[in-house]
Formats: structure tokens, C-alpha cells, sequence
């Protein structure tokens, strides 16, 4: 009995001097890429009571101090790699976990931001975020944003302007203004930028780019009823460089681009830059030899910064800063002032635009604060002018020349908070709340045409959100955003619900319903002025025009499977969106300067369809990706286009058809190809007739269907001693030559009368000098 009593005593002895000493531990280790260190790999340390996590410092070490004994969840995670996931016993004073990362060749392990504000595994996201990253755009050799958006399921990137070729982003069938562009997460893109922002951005500049298809309006408010376009600015990660030439001949006209790119992080990991620098000269091209160009000449200039500080283990501060200047000029081709060519656009652009982000983690990073702001100026001075054949008239147009200016500044302001219930109903839920304010000023004036837009917009919101890991399986999104815009009488009040299940490591179900809104304001080309039968066509706003309010609907099956060598997947995704009070322009008639259009509402649109995405990977030698869109898109009731035409209830330049593919081949890592097609299918025009342009009655027109086939090649030579490459590429764009042959002719040319693939047959070669 003596005995078992002190036997007793001495075990209660040991128990409290082992809590008292030995109750925690280190944890430390490296993360590497084939036995190479891997810098800002993020490793997180999570129990149901407690939350772990830093990044691996340059030589992908990291340590986790004085770590409580007990059963963790251990997991590491880093842009263009697998996530791993490690179950582990912690009760032994050190512990040294290794892991060697593997590359994520289809992105499935990605962490992404758009779909719910918040870090999500692409896997695990209640909605499809698709991505397009830096490796993918220079893959299908694109020099800006706007050419890279081609190569994703439902959207399709057209140009609308035969003079000044400007550029619009279509989602699932949508307009341009019906999908917001984001950069860093900022809806900075202004309604004016967006006219020809997206060839502004440079890729250099980009990162990646995250695609949300469907209404998020209650995330990101007005305009998001299309979807989200999320453009992510470089990330500093290591000290390296990349500087590159590159020449492209379209049929004679030259275009030489210089991009640079360097990367500087201190020793401590702690803060870093990332600056990039651009500049494009391209010729005018003119395809039908009528003097008038089909692509305008482009000057750009642009240089940038991407920045990161971590003051301690639980903050950091984000800051981007960037300049864009663009001269663009398109019309009859001549050597002197705008104003003395028969027809011309004449542009430009100076856009400066930033964000500032801080995070505060605390509660041992179950709660995170974050504070946000950004903001963009741009100033235009263009000219858009077509001269009279009447010599009185003429006389008056040249004494009065059609110059005009613009500034349009945006500031959004807000704050997001971001709670983790580590225990909630036997899951885990994420709530996400926050306020914001967007400020939009838009003054456009071209006084020889008694032309102005004097838009100022301000609209406050607040937003909720519950994102629910009902169990490892199946996860539940549900939120609701309030928006109060100044051109909106009442506060929009657009709720959100998505469904995730996940049956097993290969399948993911979802299904998704959000509502939206677009306020009654001028959006991307409702400020563009276009040329129409020798003479302009502007738009304007009804007087009683109101907002927009949409349904959308989306339900899919993502499958993705890896064998030993082979890896291989497929997403089918349908969706529904019902527009009320859907916009459209009505012909109202012409004046002295042209014809006029105005913006009303109609009784609604439907917008339907469903898209296809295949994607496999061979010994990550060769690689497809490839995506097919079919849809409809119409009016509940017909509506008017150009006065004496029939009504139409279908969209016009929506075709019902088009998709991508993407074919890469990589047998070393010194050497690649690529294949690249876009489909673009038939679609419905409407056509202004005029004198000498070899179309005189105005007419509907279905066009002819485009695919346009591209091929890139190339070598990168080491230079070890230096840590260093080059790599010579080149290739050719368009190799069919798919390209509208029905342009219309001189001055008094239709400018909206243009579709299909962006340039002809265009051949391009290039250095680039890069770190290794």
C-alpha cells in the first residue's frame, strides 16, 4: 500500500514539473524546391486552439518557438506549388520537419483572394477562381492585359473601334461595363480607364490575374454582375531580374517592346520591392491601302513599384505605386497636327494610380484587421474629328478644332475585419466584415461639339460575410453587401449564396446564387465617341434612367486526377443571369454633328449558357489547356439599334460560340514551345452606310467565324558562373492570317464596324536576359 501511495506521489511530482518545464517545444526546419532552398514559403502551425505561422526566410529555413505540446495540423504552402499537409504529435522539446515542395502545374493548390476577400485554396473555394499567371502570359506572347485575358473560359476580349481600336472585356456575354476590373483587389479602373486601360497595363507589371464569372456584386458592389477581373501586381519574393527585347512585324509596320523587371529583398525577409519598367513603339497599319489606319500608332511609357514591410510578426503594410503614359493616334495617315487629317482619334493618356493595405493578426492570427486604400488620376488631352466636305464648313471646323480634355480621379477607402471560429457546430466558420467608400469624378469636354460629361459618383457600402467548413466535405458561403450610390434612390441590398462539396481529393461540386446591380451612370463606352456615316455618334443618359438589378446563377463539376506522370482535369460550368431594367441605347436621331444614342432601360435580358474546360499534364513535358463557351444571349422584348432597321432581341457582337487552347511543350528547362488558338464564332453586327466607303445602306451583318492560331519558341542559354540566362524566342501570331477583310474605306468609315481576331499575321522574335 506504502508503495502504490508513493508511486502515486511521485507521478503527481513528474506531472507538474513536466508542465512547469517541458510542456513546450521548438519546431523548425527547411522547405525546398528539389533540394533547393525555398524563400516565402508560408508555414502555418494550427491545433483547434492555436494558430502558428511566418515565411521561410532566404534560405527556407524557418522556427516556431516555445509551441505548446499537443496534435497539430502542419502545413506549407507557396505560389506555383502543391500545398502540403502534415498531421503531427508534438511532445518532444525540438522537432525538425523538412519538406520539398512540388510544382502545381494546373494551380489546383493556388491561394486565391477574389471569390471571398479572404486566402483560399482554389480546391477549397465556394466559387471557381480562375487563374492566369505570369509563366501563362508569356506563353502566349501577351504585351498586355488585355491580350492575355483571351485564354479563359467565358471571357473573350474584343476591339470596337476600326480608328482608335479600342478594347472591351466580355464575361459569359456581358458588356465591358457589366465586369469590374480590379487592381490588388481595388476597384480602381475608372469608367473612363476602363476605354483603354486594359492595354495600358503592361505584363510585366502583372503577377497574376484572378477571374471570378458571375455576379459578386456582394463583394465588390456595383458593376460586378458579369464578374471579377483581380489583377495582382508582381510579388517581391528573392533578389532577381529580367530584362527583355522583343520586335513584332505586323505586314511591314513595326512594334518594339522593352520590358524590365527587379526584385530587391533585404536579408531579414522583412521588406522588399519589386520595379518594372515598360516602353512600346508601334506603327499604324493600314490593311485595305485606303491612307486610313486599322491599327493606331502607340508610344508607351510606364514604370512601377510593388512593395512590402513586415513591421513585426503580425503586421504588414503593401503598398504599389504606378505611372502609365500612352500616346495613341489612328485615322487617315498623315505627318502633321491631328486636326488636318480628314478623320482622326488622337489620344493621350496619363494615369497614375496606387493602393496602401495594412494587417494586423492577433489572437494568435485567429483575427486579422486590415485597412485599405486606393486611388487613380488620369488625364487625357485627345481630339475626334472628321472634316466637312463643305469649304465653309471646313473653314469653321479647323478654326474650331474638336480638342478636348479629361480628368477623372478614384479614391476607394476601407476597412475589413476577418474572425476565425476554429469550433463552430462541429466546423470551423470564417466571418468577414467590412466598409468601404468609392469615389468616382469623370469630367470629359469637347467644346466644339458642345460635348461634356461632369460625373461625379460616391457610394458607401457594407458588407458581411459567413464562410462555413461544415465539415471537411462541405462548405456553406453565405453574405449580403449594402450599396448606397448617389445615382441610386434607395440602398441595394444584394445577398450571396454558394454551396461547395467535396465528395473526395478529385471533385468538387458547386453551385452559386448572387444578385447585383449597375447604378444609372456613363460606363467605359458610353464615353467613347464613334464615327458613323461622315459624321459622329455620341450617347447620352435618359433622364429617367435607373439602375440595373440582376439574378445570377451558377452551378459546376471541377475534376482533377494525377497519376504517377500524368495529370488531367475538366470543369463544366453553367450559368444564368436575368437582367431587370436591362440597359440599352436607343437611336434618338441626328443633329449637326452626327448621330445620338441614348440609354434607357428595357424590360429585361436573359443571358445563358455553359462553359468547358479541359487541362492535362505529361511528365510536366506537355501540357494542354483549352476552354469552350456556348451561349445565348437576348432581350425579353426587341429593341431598336439604327432607326428603319428591324428590332432585334439579340445582343449584337456576342457571338454564341467561342473558346481557347493552350499547347505547351517543355522537354528541358532550357527549351519550350508553344500553340496557342482562339475561336471567336459568328455574331450579329449593325451597320452605318456611307458615301465612298464601300457600304451605302445601313444593314445588319453576321459575320464570318475567326481562328486564330499562334506558335512561340524558345532557348535559354546558363551562365552559372553569374547565376544568370538568355533566352532567344520567337514565333508568329495569327499564322491563318484570321482577320476582318470588309473594312470600310476613307474618312467617312463606320469606326464600329470591326470584329474578329485584334491584328493579322504579325512575327516576332526576342532576347531576354533573366536570373536563374
Amino acid at each position: 500500500m506504502k508503495n502504490l501511495f508513493s508511486i502515486f506521489i511521485i507521478s503527481i511530482l513528474e506531472s507538474v514539473f513536466w508542465n512547469a518545464n517541458a510542456q513546450t517545444g521548438n519546431i523548425s526546419g527547411s522547405i525546398t524546391d528539389n533540394g533547393s532552398a525555398l524563400a516565402f514559403a508560408t508555414v502555418q502551425l494550427k491545433s483547434k486552439t492555436i494558430n502558428f505561422g511566418g515565411i521561410t526566410e532566404e534560405n527556407g529555413n524557418y522556427a516556431f518557438i516555445d509551441v505548446p505540446f499537443g496534435e497539430y495540423t502542419f502545413r506549407v504552402s507557396a505560389i506555383g506549388y502543391k500545398t502540403v499537409f502534415k498531421k503531427i504529435d508534438f511532445k518532444s522539446e525540438k522537432l525538425k520537419i523538412n519538406i520539398n515542395l512540388e510544382t502545381d502545374i494546373l494551380n489546383l493548390e493556388q491561394v486565391v483572394v477574389t471569390g471571398t476577400r479572404t486566402d483560399k485554396r482554389r480546391v477549397d473555394s465556394p466559387v471557381i477562381v480562375n487563374l492566369i499567371n505570369s509563366e501563362t502570359l508569356d506563353k502566349v506572347v501577351a504585351t498586355n492585359l488585355s491580350e492575355g485575358l483571351r485564354f479563359q473560359p467565358g471571357l473573350r476580349v474584343e476591339t470596337d473601334c476600326q480608328t482608335c481600336n479600342y478594347t472591351q472585356l466580355r464575361m459569359n456575354g456581358l458588356q465591358g461595363g457589366y465586369s469590374q476590373i480590379l487592381i490588388n483587389g481595388r476597384p480602381i479602373f475608372s469608367p473612363l480607364t476602363g476605354l483603354y486601360g486594359l492595354e495600358q497595363i503592361p505584363v510585366n507589371m502583372i503577377e497574376r490575374i484572378e477571374v471570378v464569372r458571375g455576379g459578386v456584386s456582394a463583394l465588390y458592389g456595383s458593376s460586378a454582375i458579369g464578374g471579377t477581373v483581380n489583377v495582382l501586381t508582381k510579388i517581391p519574393k528573392k533578389n532577381d531580374y529580367n530584362i527583355s527585347y522583343s520586335y513584332q512585324n505586323t505586314k511591314g509596320s513595326s512594334d518594339n517592346i522593352i520590358l524590365g523587371n527587379a526584385t530587391i529583398v533585404n536579408e531579414e525577409g522583412n521588406a522588399g520591392a519589386t520595379l518594372f519598367v515598360n516602353n512600346r513603339s508601334r506603327e499604324a497599319y493600314d490593311d485595305n491601302d485606303d491612307n486610313f489606319s486599322e491599327l493606331p500608332l502607340l508610344r508607351n511609357n510606364s514604370f512601377g513599384a510593388n512593395m512590402f514591410f513586415l513591421p513585426s510578426e503580425n503586421e504588414k503594410l503593401d503598398a504599389s505605386f504606378s505611372s502609365l503614359n500612352e500616346y495613341r493616334y489612328g485615322g487617315e495617315l498623315i505627318d502633321n497636327a491631328a486636326h488636318t487629317a480628314q478623320q482622326a482619334e488622337e489620344r493621350t493618356h496619363n494615369v497614375l494610380m496606387g493602393n496602401l493595405d495594412y494587417q494586423l493578426n492577433f489572437n494568435e492570427n485567429q483575427n486579422s484587421l486590415i485597412f485599405y486604400y486606393g486611388w487613380q488620376n488620369t488625364k487625357r488631352d485627345h481630339y475626334t474629328g472628321i472634316q466637312p466636305d463643305n469649304p465653309e464648313e471646313l473653314t469653321a471646323f479647323l478654326a474650331n478644332a474638336p480638342y478636348g480634355t479629361s480628368n477623372v480621379t478614384t479614391h476607394q477607402g476601407g476597412t475589413q475585419y476577418n474572425h476565425r471560429f476554429n469550433e463552430f457546430l462541429n466546423g470551423s466558420l470564417v466571418l468577414t466584415s467590412g466598409l468601404e467608400y468609392v469615389y468616382d469624378d469623370v469630367l470629359d469636354v469637347i467644346s466644339a461639339y458642345n460635348y461634356k460629361i461632369d460625373q461625379t459618383t460616391r457610394n458607401f457600402a457594407g458588407f458581411l460575410q459567413n464562410d462555413w467548413d461544415i465539415t471537411p466535405k462541405l462548405n456553406f458561403l453565405s453574405g449580403f453587401r449594402i450599396d448606397k450610390h448617389n445615382f441610386v434612390d434607395n440602398a441595394v441590398v444584394s445577398p450571396r449564396l454558394s454551396l461547395l462539396y467535396k465528395p473526395n481529393n478529385t471533385t468538387q461540386y458547386r453551385i452559386g446564387w448572387g444578385t447585383g446591380f449597375r447604378a444609372p451612370q456613363a460606363f467605359d463606352t458610353d464615353l467613347h465617341i464613334a464615327f458613323a456615316a461622315g459624321g459622329i455618334s455620341r450617347i447620352s443618359l435618359s433622364n429617367d434612367l435607373k439602375e440595373e438589378r440582376s439574378n445570377s446563377l451558377t452551378t459546376s463539376i471541377n475534376f482533377d486526377k494525377a497519376t504517377e506522370h500524368f495529370i488531367a482535369g475538366f470543369t463544366l460550368e453553367g450559368f444564368y443571369t436575368k437582367l431587370n431594367d436591362a440597359f440599352y441605347l436607343e437611336p434618338i436621331g441626328s443633329d449637326t454633328f452626327g448621330e445620338r444614342f441614348e440609354k434607357r432601360n428595357g424590360s429585361g435580358a436573359t443571358v445563358k449558357g455553359f462553359t468547358f474546360e479541359a487541362r492535362s499534364n505529361f511528365d510536366y513535358i506537355l501540357s494542354l489547356d483549352a476552354g469552350f463557351t456556348y451561349q445565348s444571349s437576348t432581350y425579353d422584348k426587341a429593341v431598336e439599334n439604327i432607326e428603319g432597321l428591324p428590332l432585334k432581341k439579340e445582343f449584337l457582337r456576342t457571338p454564341n460560340v467561342y473558346g481557347f487552347a493552350n499547347l505547351n511543350y517543355t522537354p528541358t528547362k532550357s527549351f519550350s514551345a508553344s500553340a496557342n488558338v482562339v475561336h471567336t464564332g459568328s455574331m450579329d453586327l449593325v451597320h452605318f452606310g456611307g458615301v465612298n466607303t464601300g457600304q451605302t445602306i445601313d444593314v445588319y451583318t453576321k459575320t464570318q467565324t475567326f481562328t486564330n492560331i499562334s506558335l512561340r519558341i524558345g532557348y535559354t542559354f546558363k551562365m552559372k558562373k553569374v547565376s544568370s540566362g538568355i533566352e532567344l524566342f520567337g514565333g508568329v501570331k495569327n499564322i491563318t492570317n484570321a482577320y476582318q477583310n470588309d473594312f470600310d474605306l476613307g474618312k467617312n468609315r463606320d469606326s464600329n464596324y470591326i470584329y474578329g481576331p485584334n491584328s493579322p499575321r504579325t512575327i516576332f522574335t526576342g532576347v531576354r536576359l533573366k536570373s536563374l
